[in-house]
């Protein structure tokens, strides 16, 4: 372990392909599922669903591009939660050991996330990693959902930091957003896809973008990187 001033007292993970390898495990299989059941004439490859989540974002992947209702959405929300129960989806090597050393050196961490929080928890749990300082998730009214900067402002009002205090890493545009509407850095985690019009969104509008686990390790808690 490292030891020192921490480069941020607080980091701000996404979930899904930022801290577990979910979209491509767990979350497209279910996707894949439920149309194959409901909406056969729907077929998107898993780059094509990983670009819809990315921009638009996942409810106007199911509104606009697959035409479906409120109350189908409720249904899908239903079917997909069902399937993510059973599914447990694993950490990115290296990801444990950044948790640790941040809360080791007196750090938190916070996690928002489109995922429910009971979820998040049991991955962490099922995964070996430390639990986080504050989760919020998908069952927040969706006002309060990321791209909307108040979860941010929530944890900056329960720790009493300033926005240059926390570091925002996720791996999609909505958390960018949130973000930015927040005065927060943001560093895009690279590592779950190589869609190349994502990486290059990321790279020319995120304060850092890292294509690896090490590389943001190395970033938080190596001196003169």
């Amino acid at each position: 372990m490292g030891t020192g001033a921490l480069r941020y007292r607080c980091l701000v993970l996404d979930h899904d392909d930022t801290t577990v390898n979910s979209t491509a495990t767990v979350h497209y299989p279910a996707f894949v599922e439920y149309m194959k059941l409901y909406h056969p004439e729907i077929h998107l490859t898993l780059e094509e669903y990983f670009r819809a989540n990315f921009d638009p974002g996942v409810v106007a992947l199911f509104t606009e591009i697959c035409g479906m209702t409120e109350a189908e959405m409720h249904e899908e929300e239903k079917f997909w939660n069902e399937y993510v129960q059973r599914h447990v989806p694993a950490a990115y090597p290296g990801i444990r050991e950044i948790l640790e050393e941040q809360q080791q050196r007196g750090g938190k961490v916070a996690v928002i996330s489109h995922s429910y929080t009971e979820n998040i928890l049991r991955d962490y749990r099922e995964n070996g990693l430390p639990a986080p300082d504050l989760v919020f998730g998908w069952e927040s009214p969706p006002e309060e959902r990321k791209p909307s900067p108040w979860p941010l402002r929530q944890i900056l009002e329960r720790f009493s930091m300033q926005p240059e205090e926390l570091l925002v890493v996720d791996d999609l545009k909505p958390g960018y957003d949130m973000a930015r509407a927040a005065g927060v850095p943001f560093a895009a985690a690279g590592w779950a896809n190589d869609i190349p019009e994502i990486e290059r969104f990321m790279r020319g509008n995120c304060d850092r973008y890292f294509k690896t686990v090490a590389e943001l390790r190395a970033f938080l808690f190596e001196s003169g990187v």
